[in-house]
């Protein structure tokens, strides 16, 4: 791991590819499907909501922070008619597995084992509280087979650290629209991402101005030297939340587990589309 680099965030590169494979491979898209969740983002929003139970809306949108509010209406809690969560959370399973199983169909079981080990072991000794989409993860039973360990370990340490950043986030004073608009005047498409999160142009120039009243941006949409310092502020903090759990690894303990998740990764990686590629941070 580059030693300019936290090691939570090192590590979160490293074991985010592998959480969001489920929503982009086919196999994903089939179990989802299968289920009843046909369409749009029926499937994400049903399978990733499902671990808090048959919630309304407004849970889901402010877990989720940076969807606008409206996406996430069109979905919830429509998607309960067509599957209940323990069918959408069965889909995701299916789903993820095969996945895991096809694009690592190459990689020594033992290797990919030893990943599944190492972050159960880490999920294991998380503290949850105040996340509670990490919370709900972690209190799901243990998958049986090995590419199920490896996603479910996987999704909780993602989920853990996404609801740390949404609160480093609501600390920085961001709104879900703004935080999207920073990372676009950083180095993100906004053609690639404001699709994707579902702000109209409306919600996102808005969102803009009200960065440049507060200094974040320039009027012509750059950051700023004080936006740079607030964001690098935020990501510190983010690090900082999800620090606690690797405090007191030796450093070859997790030289050993990144040396394990890094062809995983990048096979997982190699899946994702391309304009995700490019979104370390201001995620969730």
């Amino acid at each position: 791991m580059a030693d300019l680099v936290h090691p939570a965030r090192s590590l979160w590169w490293l074991f985010e590819p592998v959480h969001s494979l489920t929503y982009f491979s086919p196999e994903g898209q089939a179990a989802f499907e299968a289920a009843g969740l046909r369409g749009g983002w029926r499937g994400y929003f049903a399978s990733r909501s499902a671990p808090l139970g048959a919630v309304d809306a407004p849970p889901v949108i402010a877990a989720f922070f940076s969807f606008a509010p409206a996406v996430v209406e069109r979905a919830v809690p429509e998607v309960w008619t067509h599957a209940s969560p323990e069918k959408a959370l069965a889909a995701r399973a299916e789903g993820s597995s095969a996945a895991l199983a096809r694009v690592l169909k190459h990689v020594d079981p033992a290797q990919v084992e030893l990943a599944a080990d190492a972050l159960e072991r880490a999920a294991a000794r998380l503290d949850c509280a105040g996340r509670v989409l990490a919370a709900a993860n972690a209190a799901l039973p243990r998958p049986a087979d090995l590419y199920g360990r490896l996603w479910q370990a996987a999704t909780v340490m993602r989920e853990h650290r996404g609801d740390g950043h949404v609160a480093a986030l609501v600390t920085a004073g961001l709104d879900g629209c703004e935080a999207l608009v920073v990372r676009c005047a950083l180095d993100v498409r906004r053609e690639d991402l404001q699709p994707r999160r579902g702000w109209t142009d409306e919600e996102w120039e808005a969102a803009s101005r009200r960065l440049v009243e507060r200094g974040w941006l320039t009027a012509g949409g750059t950051v700023t030297e004080l936006g740079r310092i607030r964001h690098q502020s935020l990501e510190a903090a983010t690090d900082l939340a999800a620090a606690r759990v690797w405090e007191d690894y030796p450093r070859s303990e997790l030289d050993r587990l990144a040396a394990a998740l890094k062809p995983i990764s990048a096979l997982c990686r190699g899946e994702l589309p391309v304009d995700l590629l490019g979104l370390p941070s201001i995620r969730p």
